[in-house]
């Protein structure tokens, strides 16, 4: 058995975040961000997918072991796919979450068209106890940055989670992000300075965030 997950020191681990969850202590991370599959079956226009995007199976038992992880008065930020938006808010209800915010990330572009274009991503702010609010409340409605999606097929842009971070985060605090693709999140925390913890379930995009990480 590989060794208990740990959060002393910043990291990535390539594994099922349930399971690797399970195994590391309460109260022990200080904010959660994170962009989990939005069981949409995703699939790019050059052919990419994204792990257990096609069932939520995992959604309740994930999102009760990050409520678990978080230190009492703390936050989570997680993305969401809005037409399963009665799916995440069952599960963050069930956890203990209570949400206090909604974002929208408004785009330049549209990402997809149907009925309508798709210019805008979404995420919840959920609270764990009572967590004290921002000196300075960042705006609910943010502009986007295209990345290219260079390094994972739905890849969220460090610039901007930064802020995020930087708000919600305690300085010298712990991030988590259990569903972390490409390590974006890390790589937020890491430039204002907090310890981060990653889990990806995909070997590439593992492999990935890693590099990134370990990049000049």
């Amino acid at each position: 058995m590989s060794p208990l997950p740990t959060v002393s020191h910043s990291s990535v681990r390539h594994g099922d975040c349930v399971r690797l969850m399970r195994r590391m202590p309460a109260e022990s991370v200080d904010f959660i961000l994170t962009d989990p599959p939005y069981i949409c079956r995703y699939r790019s226009r050059s052919g990419q997918t994204v792990r257990n995007d096609d069932n939520g199976r995992w959604v309740k038992p994930a999102f009760a072991e990050m409520y678990r992880l978080l230190k009492p008065g703390s936050l989570c930020l997680s993305f969401y796919g809005w037409n399963k938006v009665d799916v995440f808010m069952d599960a963050w209800r069930a956890a203990g979450f209570q949400p206090v915010g909604h974002l929208v990330f408004c785009k330049g572009y549209a990402s997809s068209r149907r009925f309508l274009g798709a210019q805008h991503e979404q995420a919840y702010l959920l609270a764990k106890g009572h967590p004290s609010v921002p000196a300075v409340p960042p705006s609910d409605v943010r502009d986007w940055v295209y990345t290219g999606n260079r390094h994972h097929p739905t890849e969220k842009p460090v610039d901007v989670l930064r802020p995020l971070v930087e708000a919600f985060c305690p300085s010298g605090g712990v991030v988590l992000d259990p569903f972390c693709g490409s390590g974006s999140t890390l790589l937020a925390a890491r430039a204002s300075g907090r310890r981060f913890f990653g889990i990806e379930l995909d070997h590439r995009h593992h492999r990935t965030a890693l590099a990134r990480l370990q990049a000049p």
